[in-house]
């Protein structure tokens, strides 16, 4: 960020303003939101109080919550870059690596990974439960070892994690003091690639296909007016896919976008009309939206969310970085003044 503009987000905002955030999933997609939660921790004029996340969104929101607990900001970011190397780390034995013509062309995707393809076809035709039986997963281990659970418990932090039922593909959203390891790898369970996780006797999926993220919340559930929405999900892509692959691909993203813009459009009615003389009409006539997303995530392939290469991540931090610069210095002095999210194009069924 140049140093003008830099300053004006920094020293003009001198009195905290409680936010919350929207954080959606993404598989390593995910690493972008921990570069644009890095960039928005340094601002001490902004009092996270509510975060609601999915999958991706979901870890990344439960690790920031317990690490602000233990060592406010600065805990916080200490904890999100712990986590991402983990991952990193585990990824090291992982079959979804690159393979060396994607490396030297400098290529992110997986799509020409032998290894890759053949367990992408597999697990269309193979169920999870016979490919892994054992319910492993690393990410549980990752999630125990990194996330303080009894400090997320008494965290100011009021946090919402979104898994979808199976049963009946209704959302549950889990708050603090229901969060587990489980409910957090059940908010990312990909059906295709591991086994519904259990809770209280229901089984559960990516919470994707029903809220990502659930931002109603956040509007009912917190002080705050201001909520920054983190896409990672690109809502357009030009052209028509056409192998099978990219159908597929496309067919993933419109599910997993679907929930949000919904919600998104029934948000920007009830801004439109709801009765401020009433407590509840008040949270929506009052509420004022942002939207930190980036271009560059477009350009990603779909199977580019299960690369975790350290040097991968990085650059996903670093472009989370950069968006959020870029959201501050465009809009910081509208933080706590207006809506920076166009309501009517949402109304009008615009979202790019």
């Amino acid at each position: 960020m140049p140093a003008e503009a830099e300053t004006s987000t920094r020293t003009t905002r001198t009195e905290p303003l409680l936010v919350d955030l929207a954080l959606q999933g993404g598989g390593s997609h995910g690493a972008y939101t921990w570069g644009v939660l890095d960039r928005l921790l340094e601002e001490p004029w902004l009092q996270i109080e509510g975060i609601s996340g999915t999958s991706a969104g979901a870890m990344n929101a439960a690790v920031l919550a317990s690490g602000h607990a233990l060592g406010g900001a600065a805990g916080a970011r200490e904890a999100l870059e712990r986590f991402w190397h983990r991952v990193s780390d585990a990824a090291r034995f992982s079959p979804f690596r690159r393979g060396p013509v994607d490396i030297l062309l400098g290529r992110w995707t997986l799509d020409h990974s032998p290894l890759y393809v053949a367990l992408d076809m597999m697990a269309r035709v193979v169920s999870p439960y016979d490919l892994n039986p054992g319910r492993v997963n690393p990410l549980g281990t990752i999630l125990a070892d990194t996330i303080d659970f009894e400090a997320l418990r008494h965290s100011r932090i009021k946090l919402f994690v979104t898994a979808t039922r199976v049963s009946n593909g209704q959302a549950r959203v889990f708050r603090n003091a229901d969060i587990t390891s489980d409910s957090l790898l059940a908010s990312a369970c990909l059906p295709t690639l591991f086994q519904a996780v259990e809770i209280d006797g229901d089984a559960y999926w990516d919470g994707g296909y029903a809220g990502n993220p659930t931002i109603t919340p956040l509007i009912r559930e917190t002080d705050s007016i201001d909520t920054i929405l983190v896409q990672v999900n690109p809502v357009e892509r030009a052209g028509t896919p056409r192998s099978a692959r990219d159908i597929i691909n496309r067919v993933t993203e419109i599910a997993f976008n679907s929930p949000l813009i919904k919600e998104l459009r029934m948000m920007a009615l009830l801004h439109k009309v709801a009765d401020a003389g009433s407590e509840e009409g008040r949270r929506w006539a009052g509420m004022r939206l942002h939207r930190v997303h980036s271009a560059k995530l477009v350009t990603l392939g779909s199977s580019s969310k299960l690369n975790a290469e350290w040097s991968f991540i990085t650059m996903l931090r670093d472009e989370g970085r950069r968006a959020a610069d870029e959201f501050l210095a465009q809009h910081g002095a509208q933080l706590g003044v207006a809506s920076t999210f166009d309501f009517e194009a949402l109304l009008e069924g615009v979202l790019q």
